[in-house]
């Protein structure tokens, strides 16, 4: 029996049998214009799975420019949200009141930059992290608990704080570029769960025989 089911709503029963209902995966309860999703990435929280988009990135609406890119593989923790390039307010002048806000016409500065927020694969952001406007986080990083991610994180980096500072790398440089070689994620599934205990013990050398 395979451990992921790529169609399920709550992808996690406990061992009593009993259907954890607070982890969603993403792809499976969004449907929204400026959010790209990969598979069998997932987010808890409390809420009803048909709010998980605005729980996730509250200020991301229907029409807004940017988009949230979060790729397969990502978990993301309870209490963690996204804030969009759309809920920033004017910086480059003498006020930041956003006084175009007020006016349907005018609303959305239309004519400020926009930055997307993209997060790579197997990507586990902590509890209660904070995702800044147009941050990238690469590949297999890590976001510790109660971080506020203002800049670009780098693949396989474990970051943490206010605001989020490179803590160390996972991996040396020359490992690193053969796992974003190896690409496991865009693997079939079957070929994911058949190799599992080399992923899980980090045998690069075995992955690399696959």
């Amino acid at each position: 029996m395979s451990l992921l089911n790529v169609n399920a709503t709550h992808p996690i029963t406990l061992p009593d049998g009993t259907l954890y209902h607070d982890t969603v995966y993403l792809k499976n309860v969004i449907s929204h214009p400026r959010m790209e999703i990969g598979e069998y990435s997932y987010f808890t929280h409390s809420g009803k799975p048909e709010n998980t988009a605005e729980i996730l990135a509250p200020y991301l609406g229907h029409s807004v420019r940017e988009l949230l890119v979060i790729g397969k593989f990502v978990q993301i923790a309870r209490g963690s949200y996204f804030i969009t390039s759309s809920a920033n307010h004017p910086m480059t002048g003498f006020s930041t009141y956003p006084f175009r806000i007020f006016r349907p016409e005018t609303f959305g500065y239309r004519d400020l930059p926009v930055k997307d927020t993209i997060v790579g694969h197997d990507v586990w952001i902590g509890h209660n992290a904070a995702i800044m406007p147009g941050v990238q986080i690469g590949v297999g990083a890590i976001v510790a608990a109660g971080s506020v991610v203002a800049r670009d994180v780098p693949a396989y980096a474990v970051v943490g704080g206010n605001p989020a500072t490179v803590i160390r790398m996972r991996y040396p440089a020359e490992i690193i570029s053969e796992l974003l070689d190896i690409a496991w994620w865009d693997w079939p599934v079957e070929k994911i769960e058949a190799n599992l205990i080399f992923l899980e013990t980090g045998d690069l050398a075995a992955l690399k025989r696959v």
